[in-house]
C-alpha cells in the first residue's frame, strides 16, 4: 500500500512536469515532498504534493496552516499577481472525524493573494478517482487516465524512476538559472568606472567639473559646437563627463550594481555594445530635446535598465521571480523623479532606455538567436538615431536656448553684428529667454557704438526680469554717457544693492553718487 501510495505521488507530479509544463520549484526525498509551479494568465498555480495522513482533523488542519505560511515565505519565487495553491495530501486512510468543510477552498489575503484548495488522495479507487478529477479540473487541465493498472512490482521499478527523473529535471532547471545568471565573469564593468573616476580627476584638476567652459572643453553635450563645427563626437565624449561628486557617485553605484549584472548575464562584448549604444541612444535624445550643456552616464545607465527589461522580455518567469518588480519600480521612480526635477536631462534618461532595450535586441541574449528580429532592431536603432539627428538640428535652431547659447559664445569672438542679427531672430522663436537675448544683443549694440538701441535693449529686458545686476550697471554706465545722472544714479543703486562685492559696481557706485559704498 505505502509503495502505490508513492507511486500516485510521482506518477502525478511526473504528469504535470512533463505534460503539462510545470515547474519543479522543491522535493523533499525523505518527507516525500513536492512543490510544483505554473504561472499562467498572470497567476501562479502551484501544487504542493505529500505522501502524508492524519487521524484527526485538527492535525490536518494544522498542517495545511503551516503549507500557508510556507506559501507566503516563497512569494518571492512566484511570478504571479495571485497564488493559486493546491494542496494535495496522498495517505492510506482520511482523518477518522468530519474533515469535509476543509475541502471548501481557504484565502489569505494579502498584497499577494493566496488560495487554497485541498485535496485527500485516500481510502478506495472512487475516491482516489473524485479527488484526482477535482484537482485536474480546478488547474484546468483534462484528466487522462491510463486503462493499464501497474503490477506491485512494475510500481517498485517505477518509483524510483519517476522520483530520480523529477530531480533531474530541478537540477538541469537550477543549471539554467545559474548559466543564465552566470554566463560571464565582469570586468568590463570596473574599466568603464576607472575611466571615469580617472576623466572627473582630470576635470577637477583643469578648472573644476562645475565649470561649464571647462566641461565644454573636454567634451560635453553642447549643442552649438554640434551643430556649428560637427562634433558630433561629443555625444559619445559626454558619457564619461561628471558634474560634481555627487553626480558621480550616483551614477557610478548605479552602473556598477546594474552593469555587473548586465555584463554577467550578456557577457562582455554584448554588455558593451548596449553601453555604448545605449549612451549614444541618450545622447542624441538629449542634443534633440534639450539645448543645454549636458554631461553624465545616465544615457548608458538607463541603457543597462533596457537591457534588464529585454532579458524580462524573453525570461518573463525568471524575470518576476528574481528582479522584475524591483526593476519596474526604479524605472517609474526615476521617471517620476525626472519630470518633478527640470534640472534633470529627462531626453538622456528615456532615450537611454529606449536605445538599450532596442540595442539588446541587436545583440540578443547568450544562446538565443533571432536574426530576422535582430536585423529588424539593427534598422529601428539607426532609423532612430537618424531621426533624432535631424530632428535635434531642426528643433534646436528653433530654440531660444539654443540660439542664446550661439549669441553669447559670438559675443566672446567679437562678432557683433552677427549677435544682433541672431537675437534679433531669436526673439521671434519659442522659449522664455528674450531677457537675456535683449541682454546679450545691448552688449552688441553698445560695442558697435548704437547706444540708444542698446538702452532699449536693457530697459526692456530689466521689465521682463529684473534680477540681473549687469543690466543696471550697463545701463548706469550709458544713462552716464548721455548726461541722465539721476537715471545713471537709480541704476548703480539697483545694481549695487543687488552685489555689494563687485569692485565694478562699488567703483562706479561712488564715482555717480560721490557716497563711499559700506
Amino acid at each position: 500500500m505505502y509503495l502505490k501510495e508513492q507511486y500516485i505521488l510521482y506518477q502525478i507530479a511526473d504528469d504535470l512536469v512533463k505534460n503539462n509544463q510545470f515547474d519543479v520549484l522543491h522535493i523533499n526525498e525523505k518527507e516525500d515532498e513536492i512543490w510544483l509551479e505554473k504561472f499562467e494568465n498572470k497567476a501562479s498555480k502551484v501544487i504542493r504534493l505529500v505522501h502524508k495522513g492524519f487521524d484527526w482533523k485538527n492535525h490536518l488542519k494544522r498542517d495545511i496552516l503551516q503549507v500557508f505560511q510556507k506559501a507566503h515565505s516563497m512569494r518571492r519565487l512566484l511570478a504571479g499577481k495571485n497564488i493559486e495553491l493546491h494542496n494535495v495530501y496522498v495517505a492510506a486512510h482520511a482523518p477518522v472525524d468530519d474533515w469535509e468543510a476543509l475541502k471548501k477552498p481557504m484565502f489569505l489575503k494579502e498584497k499577494t493573494q493566496i488560495k487554497m484548495n485541498v485535496y485527500y488522495f485516500a481510502e478506495s479507487e472512487e475516491d482516489y478517482k473524485n479527488e484526482k478529477e477535482r484537482l485536474f479540473s480546478s488547474i484546468g487541465l483534462p484528466l487522462y487516465e491510463s486503462s493499464e493498472v501497474p503490477s506491485e512490482l512494475e510500481i517498485e521499478n517505477k518509483v524510483p524512476t519517476l522520483k530520480k527523473s523529477l530531480i533531474e529535471t530541478q537540477r538541469n532547471k537550477q543549471k539554467e538559472m545559474e548559466d543564465i545568471f552566470g554566463f560571464a565573469k565582469p570586468f568590463l564593468i570596473y574599466i568603464l568606472l576607472a575611466i571615469n573616476v580617472l576623466i572627473f580627476i582630470l576635470l577637477e584638476t583643469n578648472g573644476g567639473s562645475g565649470s561649464i567652459e571647462t566641461l565644454i572643453e573636454f567634451g560635453a553635450k553642447y549643442n552649438p559646437a554640434i551643430i556649428e563645427e560637427g562634433e558630433w563626437w561629443r555625444i559619445v565624449s559626454s558619457m564619461f563627463l561628471h558634474i560634481g561628486f555627487l553626480h558621480l557617485f550616483m551614477n557610478m553605484l548605479a552602473v556598477y550594481y546594474l552593469g555587473a549584472l548586465a555584463e554577467r548575464i550578456y557577457g562582455s562584448w554584448r554588455f558593451l555594445i548596449i553601453y555604448f549604444l545605449a549612451g549614444i541612444g541618450g545622447g542624441l535624445a538629449s542634443f534633440a530635446f534639450s539645448p543645454h550643456v549636458s554631461a553624465g552616464a545616465s544615457g548608458a545607465l538607463f541603457g543597462l535598465f533596457g537591457a534588464l527589461l529585454f532579458f524580462g522580455l524573453i525570461y518573463k518567469k525568471i524575470f518576476f521571480q528574481t528582479m522584475g518588480k524591483n526593476i519596474l519600480l526604479l524605472i517609474v521612480i526615476n521617471i517620476v523623479i525626472g519630470f518633478t526635477i527640470p534640472q534633470i536631462d529627462m531626453g538622456a534618461h528615456l532615450g537611454g532606455l529606449i536605445a538599450g532595450f532596442i540595442a539588446s535586441a541587436i545583440v540578443h541574449l547568450p544562446k538565443k538567436r533571432a536574426f530576422l528580429k535582430q536585423f529588424i532592431a539593427f534598422v529601428m536603432f539607426f532609423v532612430l538615431a537618424g531621426g533624432l539627428a535631424v530632428f535635434g538640428t531642426a528643433n534646436n535652431m528653433e530654440s531660444q536656448a539654443y540660439l542664446l547659447m550661439k549669441i553669447e559664445e559670438l559675443n566672446k569672438d567679437n562678432k557683433y553684428e552677427e549677435v544682433v542679427d541672431i537675437a534679433t531672430v531669436a526673439l521671434d522663436k519659442r522659449g522664455d529667454m528674450e531677457n537675456l537675448i535683449l541682454f546679450q544683443r545691448s552688449y552688441a549694440y553698445i560695442e558697435l557704438n548704437k547706444i540708444d538701441p542698446a538702452i532699449e535693449d536693457l530697459e526692456s529686458s530689466i521689465k521682463l526680469d529684473d534680477s540681473i545686476p549687469e543690466a543696471y550697471y550697463n545701463l548706469a554706465l550709458l544713462y552716464i554717457n548721455r548726461q541722465e545722472t539721476e537715471k545713471a544714479e537709480e541704476a548703480i543703486i539697483k545694481a549695487y544693492e543687488m552685489k555689494p562685492e563687485n569692485e565694478d559696481f562699488i567703483k562706479l557706485y561712488e564715482e555717480i553718487t560721490g557716497e563711499k559704498a559700506s
